[in-house]
């Protein structure tokens, strides 16, 4: 079963935010967007010490439970201790190169705050010109994040329970069978629940 403090784990454009906020809806907690405290103002705006207390201030604040979108290592100790799930998005790196392309073309285009009124804003410049372009990124660290997300799995509390999801069906698999579970728990004692429907073939989790 998921539990009620979810950590979303994920390389940029895997999906993280929309999966934490289609949980958040389903299972009725509040989503934590780590990007959002660290570029509040600002890219890397938050200091790494302020985004401490606040992330712990904010999780607290959640007693009914939450879900945390990101995962920063200088952090992590923060959200990992308090953390039962975690969900692991390792789609294709094409899969999530292709959904941040198009993405970060957009946000250039729009020139859309980002987080809040008074976030940054992606440019043509930044995303296609820069060394801290998200694009260039994704493309030299991809490698990188299966490997450090493997040897900081096998770093986690026996209690944390992980989910590795491979595919968007993987990802459309597991949203059912959450939506399932929950469906069933807000039914009235006695009531029979409604069958669950596996996606293109995958047995979603228990």
């Amino acid at each position: 079963m998921v539990g009620k403090r979810i950590v979303i784990w994920g390389p940029t454009g895997s999906g993280k935010t929309t999966l934490s906020r289609q949980l958040g809806e389903l299972l009725q907690l509040g989503v934590v967007e780590l990007d959002a405290i660290r570029h509040a103002t600002g890219w890397d705006s938050t200091p790494w010490e302020e985004f401490r207390l606040r992330l712990a201030d904010t999780l607290d604040s959640h007693s009914g439970g939450w879900i945390s979108d990101g995962s920063y290592s200088p952090v992590s100790d923060i959200y990992l201790s308090r953390a039962d799930t975690l969900i692991w998005l390792r789609l294709p790196w094409r899969t999530s190169f292709r959904r941040l392309l198009r993405r970060t073309i957009s946000r250039a285009w729009t020139r859309e705050p980002l987080y809040a009124d008074g976030g940054p804003r992606e440019s043509w410049r930044l995303s296609f010109l820069s060394r801290k372009s998200i694009l260039w990124w994704s493309i030299s660290h991809h490698r990188a994040h299966l490997r450090t997300s493997r040897e900081r799995l096998s770093r986690l509390p026996a209690h944390v329970t992980v989910y590795e999801l491979r595919s968007p069906s993987e990802v459309e698999a597991f949203l059912c069978a959450v939506a399932a579970k929950a469906a069933a728990a807000a039914l009235p004692p006695g009531a029979s629940s409604p069958p669950e429907t596996p996606s293109h073939g995958t047995t979603p989790p228990a």
